[in-house]
Protein backbone atom coordinates (compact mmCIF):
# COMPACT_ATOMS: atom_id res chain seq x y z
CA UNK A 1 0.00 0.00 0.00
CA UNK A 2 2.50 2.03 0.60
CA UNK A 3 4.49 2.13 -2.91
CA UNK A 4 1.00 3.24 -3.99
CA UNK A 5 1.00 6.11 -1.92
CA UNK A 6 4.41 7.08 -3.04
CA UNK A 7 3.46 6.61 -6.54
CA UNK A 8 0.74 9.30 -6.22
CA UNK A 9 3.09 11.59 -4.24
CA UNK A 10 5.47 11.17 -7.17
CA UNK A 11 2.45 12.18 -9.34
CA UNK A 12 1.54 15.01 -7.39
CA UNK A 13 4.85 16.97 -7.91
CA UNK A 14 5.58 15.92 -11.28
CA UNK A 15 4.77 18.77 -14.09
CA UNK A 16 1.27 17.05 -15.21
CA UNK A 17 0.58 16.13 -11.80
CA UNK A 18 0.39 19.86 -11.28
CA UNK A 19 -1.84 20.56 -14.30
CA UNK A 20 -4.29 17.64 -13.40
CA UNK A 21 -4.46 18.99 -9.70
CA UNK A 22 -5.30 22.75 -10.84
CA UNK A 23 -7.68 21.42 -13.18
CA UNK A 24 -9.20 19.57 -10.67
CA UNK A 25 -8.64 23.09 -8.07
CA UNK A 26 -10.66 24.78 -11.30
CA UNK A 27 -13.41 22.44 -11.51
CA UNK A 28 -14.22 22.34 -8.14
CA UNK A 29 -14.46 25.93 -7.69
CA UNK A 30 -17.34 26.34 -10.31
CA UNK A 31 -20.98 26.48 -8.53
CA UNK A 32 -22.31 23.93 -11.49
CA UNK A 33 -19.52 21.24 -10.81
CA UNK A 34 -20.57 21.50 -6.80
CA UNK A 35 -24.47 21.40 -7.74
CA UNK A 36 -24.05 18.72 -9.56
CA UNK A 37 -21.74 17.11 -6.79
CA UNK A 38 -23.57 17.83 -3.92
CA UNK A 39 -27.07 16.45 -6.34
CA UNK A 40 -24.42 13.01 -6.64
CA UNK A 41 -24.15 12.79 -2.91
CA UNK A 42 -26.94 12.91 -1.93
CA UNK A 43 -28.76 10.13 -4.53
CA UNK A 44 -25.99 7.84 -3.53
CA UNK A 45 -26.64 8.65 0.06
CA UNK A 46 -29.85 8.18 -0.47
CA UNK A 47 -29.41 4.82 -1.82
CA UNK A 48 -28.66 3.09 1.78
Amino acid sequence: MSALLARIKQFGRSPQGRRAIESARRAASDPRNRARARQLLGRLRGRR
